[in-house]
Parts: structure tokens; C-alpha cells; sequence
């Protein structure tokens, strides 16, 4: 990975990080009045996130973003509020409330197994351990993905999405767990198959890739939430660096390396001037909204490479996304009368070309908070052993 198109940009340093990460666990301290019995939106509404019911694919981070600040205060009122949220994600699960899709780990892993490690307790390691059956359900045999979302077979739903990537951990962890080697064979083959077609030869993405419900054959691949389908979404861009570099520490197999130098480049390449994408890489100036998230999101999953590689790459890895994060942590973050971690956030924006709703554009995420509380942590704890 080269380093030439980040000269001159400023890393953030091992005092930024540290005063970083303590105002983020303050600004999470500060919330949990209101979120500690209830969930949090998936993004915020004028800065200000509304409380909501435990129904959303997103309400797994918030309680991810109580554990990393209790990881790093020690603050038990944060152990305190992180246990309340596990039982109210047990209850989700047990109830099977609005679970009918693939996102068990963006929901159970910063939440349940992230407790699970952190505490020892019980009921978030059943909880886990409920989500990745959950999601065995999805598994299509006839093509060999975890299928995203809609009645189970339907042809206009018969696909997956580039994000599942960050899902299959859950299956993994659910292996090791209970010694079945069922979970982490699925996981392997739903990677494989997002391998073969989601990522383009240029190592761009499709965000969502359909399949042949009969032959299990490819279709076509599409996108829902990018500008359209020629271009790559920017959060979607950021799943595939993380992703592959979990699916290379899972699987061990070189294919991965390669395609996560592939996909960390063309997002890399596409970064304006400040380091911080827009919504979709097709934009790289102009008066687009920014996705904010996506670079917390490509941060982390460049430490996480940094983590398994040679010396000299692990150095040049940890720079960029030291690079990364402090323009996220000078330009971006969050302050004053706020309550997330990080501004200028886009969920989705709708246009001529996407089938997306348009909502949460220019404001703080949920996700995008947690994967910026993470890549801070990363970085002031090189030794921490992430939950994904």
C-alpha cells in the first residue's frame, strides 16, 4: 500500500487519540440517560439521535459503543448500561423481533459478544449464540450466500449485499463456541461467493449482487443505496476492506489479502482532498454530502490488516489510517449540543438511478460513532483483540 497520495496530511497522534477517545466515552456517558433502557436510531435528526424500539439492523451499536467506553474507562456505569442492552437484545432475539434478515452480526457481535468477552456473562453468550441460528436460516443453497433480506426465495429478493461480509463473524465465533464446524462453513461459502462476483475487476463493489433462484446461477449486480449502479457506494466500499480483512484472518487464504489491497485502493485513490469520502466514490469534489462513517469504517479495517501483516506493511497500513482518523477527529467530530461522536454522516441518499429512501443525510450514524470509538481504541490499544 502506498503511502504518496497521503504526504504531507498529518497522522493523528498518540495524545489526539487519547484526548479523542476520552471526549467520546464522555459524550457516550452523557447519553446513556436516555439510551440505557431504550435503543438508539440508526441516525441522527438535526444531530440529535431519537430513541426508539429495539427493531432496527442497527441498534447492535450503541451497546457496542457502551463496551468500548467501558473497556476504556472502567467506568462500571458503563458495564451497568451494557448489560441492560444484552437483555434487552436477548429478548429481541428470543421473541424473534424483526430478525428476518442477514444482519444478526451487525446486531449481536459489538453487542453480545463484545459483553460476552468483555463480562463472562451468560446471556449474552445465548443471545450470540440465538442470532448466528438466525441467521443460518438465510443460507440459499442454490447459489450459496446468506440471502439479505425478503421472503426466503422470493426472485426479486434472491441476493446479498456487499455488508454481509461483517455478518459472518458472528458465524464464526458460533462455531468455535459450540465446536460445530457447521456455522463457519456456511460463512466460507457465502465469502467465496460474494468474492466471485460483488467485487469488480477494477476492485470496485456492487452493492447488492442478484442471484438465479432456480440455477443458483449469477444475474446481475445492482446497487440500492449508491448513485447508481456503475459507481460505488462508499459504505459499501469500506464493508469489503473490513470484510476481507476478517475473511483473511479466518480463513487464511491469500485470496483475501489480495482483495483487500485491491478494494482499500480504489477507495484510498478516491479520497478528496480532506480524506473524507463523499456518499459515493464517483464523487471525489464538489458540494455531495460526505459519508463520515465510511471512513471510520475503512479505518478500522486497515488496522486490522495492519494487525497480520509484515512489519514494514503493518507500518505503512497504521499510518494511513492514522491519517484517516485525524481528519475524522479534527474535521468531523462531534461537539457542543450534539450527541453523537461524529458528524456529516450520509445513510442513504436518493436518486434518479438507487431504489434507496432517502434518510439520515448530513448527520451522525450510529455505526459511524461505534467504528470511529473503535478505530481510536485500536489505535491507543494495538493489543485489543476486536469482537468481529
Amino acid at each position: 500500500m502506498k503511502l504518496s497520495a497521503f504526504e504531507g496530511k498529518p497522522e493523528i497522534s498518540g495524545e489526539q487519540v487519547l484526548r479523542s477517545l476520552d471526549l467520546a466515552a464522555l459524550r457516550v456517558r452523557e447519553a446513556l440517560p436516555r439510551f440505557t433502557y431504550r435503543s438508539q436510531n440508526h441516525s441522527s435528526v438535526g444531530n440529535i439521535y431519537p430513541d426508539c424500539d429495539n427493531d432496527q439492523w442497527t441498534s447492535g451499536f450503541w451497546p457496542g459503543q457502551i463496551w468500548l467506553s467501558y473497556l476504556h474507562t472502567k467506568d462500571p456505569v458503563f458495564k451497568y448500561a451494557g448489560l441492560i442492552q444484552v437483555e434487552n437484545m436477548l429478548a429481541r432475539i428470543e421473541a424473534k423481533t424483526e430478525v428476518d434478515h442477514h444482519d444478526m452480526g451487525f446486531l449481536y457481535t459489538p453487542s453480545c459478544v463484545a459483553a460476552w468477552h468483555i463480562t463472562g456473562e451468560e446471556r449474552a453468550r445465548r443471545a450470540a449464540l440465538l442470532a448466528a441460528d438466525q441467521m443460518m436460516t438465510r443460507f440459499q443453497e442454490k447459489g450459496g450466500f446468506f440471502q439479505a433480506w425478503g421472503v426466503m426465495g422470493a426472485a426479486d429478493n434472491y441476493r446479498f449485499i456487499i455488508d454481509c461480509l461483517m455478518n459472518l463473524p458472528l458465524l464464526y465465533w458460533a462455531s468455535e463456541q459450540l465446536g460445530n464446524p457447521e456455522y463457519a462453513k456456511k460463512a466460507a461459502i457465502h465469502a467465496q461467493t460474494c468474492l466471485a462476483h460483488s467485487i469488480r475487476d477494477d476492485g470496485s463493489t456492487w452493492h447488492t449482487f442478484f442471484m438465479d433462484p432456480v440455477t443458483g446461477e449469477p444475474v446481475r449486480g445492482v446497487t440500492c443505496q449508491g448513485y447508481r449502479d456503475d459507481s460505488s457506494w462508499a459504505r459499501g466500499q469500506a464493508w469489503a476492506i473490513y470484510g476481507a480483512a476478517l475473511a483473511y484472518r479466518y480463513t487464511k487464504d491469500r485470496v483475501w489479502l489480495d482483495t483487500f489491497y485491491r478494494v482499500a485502493a480504489y477507495f484510498l485513490e478516491r479520497l478528496p482532498d480532506d480524506l473524507v469520502p463523499y456518499w459515493d466514490l464517483i464523487f471525489t469534489s464538489g458540494e455531495e454530502p460526505r459519508d463520515s462513517s465510511s471512513g471510520a469504517i475503512a479505518a478500522c479495517g486497515l488496522l486490522e490488516m495492519a494487525a497480520m501483516a509484515n512489519c514494514h506493511e503493518a507500518d505503512n497500513l497504521s499510518r494511513i489510517a492514522r491519517r484517516l482518523t485525524a481528519a475524522l477527529a479534527t474535521g468531523y467530530a462531534a461537539t457542543g449540543d450534539t450527541d453523537g461522536l461524529l458528524l456529516h454522516g450520509t445513510y442513504s441518499k436518493k436518486t434518479p438511478f438507487n431504489t434507496c429512501t432517502q434518510e439520515g443525510l448530513d448527520e451522525s450514524l450510529t455505526w459511524g460513532d461505534y467504528f470511529y470509538l473503535e478505530a481510536l481504541l485500536r489505535l491507543h490499544r494495538p493489543d485489543w483483540k476486536p469482537y468481529w
